[in-house]
């Protein structure tokens, strides 16, 4: 995942920290205080306000995991109730209409947590440390996120993921999965990851062999467009944590996954 706006993540954030949840087909980033003339959310308050968001706390090997009895775990509980539901009133109707149903999930905090490298790294972000973690395959899963994944597969959905993670971390993004149980589709025809070398044909607006432009936007849109005009499925729910995982459009209805921790334009 290429965060290159982590510096600036926590300002950006200040509104998300306890709301958590937002609803289907949220997908304006209207979280900043950036033009405001007032002062901005104490950033050591803020980082206080996150921990009992997660419930954080260090593990006895001294990793920080997410409590499962806090706020941030209720509102996903709540958010995959509504999901499912969603899921399988569409997928009947997709089926019934002929359609090929699927859905979409961005990985990075979507099905994987990142927690313990946001708190280790003070909510900061470095290319090698990230990349280091990422290799380690070890992330917790998304409190509930796993078990939408396979309740998707068993309603007769099509699986994808979307991810920001580079074609080098493949390997790593799916031993991972697989430790959490979203081991559904991780096949590379199901699984797009940013390839900069050999970009795919329907992103060569802004990507070609060695040469990377895409936006956030550009990339995860470009994608869904060739899930649903390409491959021929239709969208049902795309689910992710940054609000650039839903711009661009091609998908029937977006679940935002909360994260305070950082934002991606």
């Amino acid at each position: 995942m290429h965060k290159p706006l982590r510096s600036a993540a926590i300002a950006a954030v200040c509104a998300v920290a306890g709301a958590g949840l937002y609803g289907a087909g949220a997908a304006t980033a209207g979280q900043s205080t950036a033009n405001s003339t007032h002062e901005p959310y104490n950033i050591g308050v803020l980082v206080k306000d996150i921990d009992t968001y997660y419930g954080t706390t260090a593990d006895a090997d001294g990793v920080y995991q997410a409590s499962p009895t806090s706020p941030f775990a209720k509102d996903l509980a709540r958010l995959d109730a509504a999901a499912k539901k969603y899921i399988d009133s569409a997928a009947r109707t997709a089926h019934h209409k002929g359609k090929k149903p699927a859905v979409v999930f961005d990985i990075d905090d979507t099905l994987l947590l990142s927690l313990d490298y946001e708190k280790r790294y003070n909510y900061t972000y470095n290319s090698a440390s990230w990349a280091a973690y990422v290799d380690k395959a070890d992330r917790p899963e998304v409190f509930g996120s796993p078990e939408l994944v396979r309740y998707a597969a068993k309603k007769g959905v099509t699986v994808f993921y979307n991810s920001g993670l580079s074609e080098a971390q493949r390997t790593a993004a799916v031993t991972n999965l697989k430790k959490v149980g979203a081991d559904v589709n991780l096949d590379a025809g199901h699984m797009f990851l940013k390839d900069a070398a050999n970009p795919p044909s329907y992103l060569r607006g802004c990507a070609t062999p060695g040469t990377w432009t895409c936006t956030t936007v550009q990339y995860k849109a470009g994608t869904r467009k060739h899930i649903e005009k390409d491959l021929g499925y239709d969208i049902i729910a795309n689910f992710g944590d940054q609000y650039s995982d839903f711009g661009g459009g091609y998908a029937d209805r977006t679940y935002k996954i909360p994260n305070p921790t950082y934002y991606v334009g």
